[in-house]
């Protein structure tokens, strides 16, 4: 009896229990490779560097440009006021005389009202009429036309005097109000300039100073460096006196005394010891701030401003300056901060 073949059955599909497992699997492998692009840095976002300290002198150059204009301006004002105010002085001096006369002209006028008012016109005439003086009434009456000229002219004159008080007054006084606008203006000027001054500053990092009479220094770590830095660069100009430890003449080792006593540290007047005030430190690793000494005797100091260069008290007929280390021999730095 012939059997029927047995039916080959095609494998068959993974049951949905399986399919389940396996798209966890892959999801979890998706998730596992993206958070190990994270942790690598692959996928965030580009970082943006902060700018530069040159980038941040480049943007407070191009807002001083706009700021300049307005610090002209202020001069423009203060100097007209310092006109305005010359002018004020001379009125005033010139009105002291005219205002005395200008009361006795008044006074009189008010004599010659007092004594019209009381007397009256007709006594003078009836003093003339029954005078016992010989003369004609035409004389009598010319008389009586002198005298009012005369007084016409006394009072023409206090009135000239009057008026002119009055001119010159005015004139005072309208420079007085121009004077008070000015000053109100100045005021909010400055005000602006200031605020400005002190955004634009603080846009530079703590580090970044910017003193008068020295190039512009970065790098400066030290909050008593940035002092000592600061005072030392304002005294540039003033002259080299022996001994001298300011506030208005220096020698070398006054002026690094001078400049880290601002900041709030003693140094001695000798720049000896002030090689042993210190940590030594190699021109590699110097820093703004640190002092720099010369000679194997150290015989002159200065301070460093980094970039080679230091501000200094030279000597005799040179004042303080800022000038290359390189020119003298070098005998090495110390940190006194």
């Amino acid at each position: 009896m012939a059997t029927t073949p047995p039916q080959r059955h095609a494998p068959s599909a993974p049951s949905g229990r399986r399919a389940g497992f396996f798209h966890r699997m892959a999801r979890r492998l998706v998730t596992l490779v993206a958070a190990a692009a994270v942790g690598a840095g692959m996928l965030t976002a580009p970082a943006h560097a902060a700018p530069s300290v040159d980038e941040i002198d480049a943007q407070i150059d191009k807002q001083w440009e706009q700021l300049e204009p307005t610090i002209e301006q202020f001069n423009k004002v203060r100097s007209q006021l310092r006109a305005n105010q010359k002018k004020s002085k001379a009125l005033k001096d010139k009105m002291v005389p005219l205002e005395l006369a200008s009361t006795l002209a008044m006074n009189k006028v008010g004599d010659i009202a007092a004594r019209y008012y009381i007397q009256g016109p007709s006594q003078e005439l009836g003093a003339l009429l029954v005078s016992t003086k010989p003369g004609t009434l035409a004389e009598q009456l010319v008389m009586l036309d002198r005298i009012a000229d005369d007084q016409r002219r006394q009072i023409a004159g206090v009135l000239k005097v009057r008026d002119e008080y009055n001119r010159q007054k005015e004139k005072l006084d309208e420079l007085i109000e121009l004077e008070t606008k000015q000053q109100n203006d100045l005021a909010a000027k400055k005000k602006q300039i200031d605020s400005e001054i002190k955004r634009l500053t603080a846009m530079l990092p703590v580090t970044s100073i910017r003193p008068a009479g020295c190039p512009k220094i970065d790098g400066v770590v030290s909050s008593a460096a940035r002092t000592a830095i600061a005072t030392a660069c304002a005294q540039v100009g003033d002259p080299y006196v022996w001994g001298a430890t300011g506030p208005n003449a220096f020698d070398c080792s006054g002026l690094t005394q001078y400049a880290y006593k601002a900041a709030g540290i003693s140094l001695t007047h000798f720049t000896g010891a002030q090689w042993n005030e210190g940590r030594k430190v190699s021109r590699s690793e110097a820093r703004p701030g640190d002092l720099v000494f010369f000679g194997s005797d150290l015989h002159h100091v200065g301070l460093y401003l980094g970039n080679g260069v230091m501000v200094h008290a030279p000597r005799t007929g040179k004042p303080v300056q800022v000038s290359s280390i390189n020119t003298q021999p070098l005998a090495g730095f110390v940190r006194v901060t």
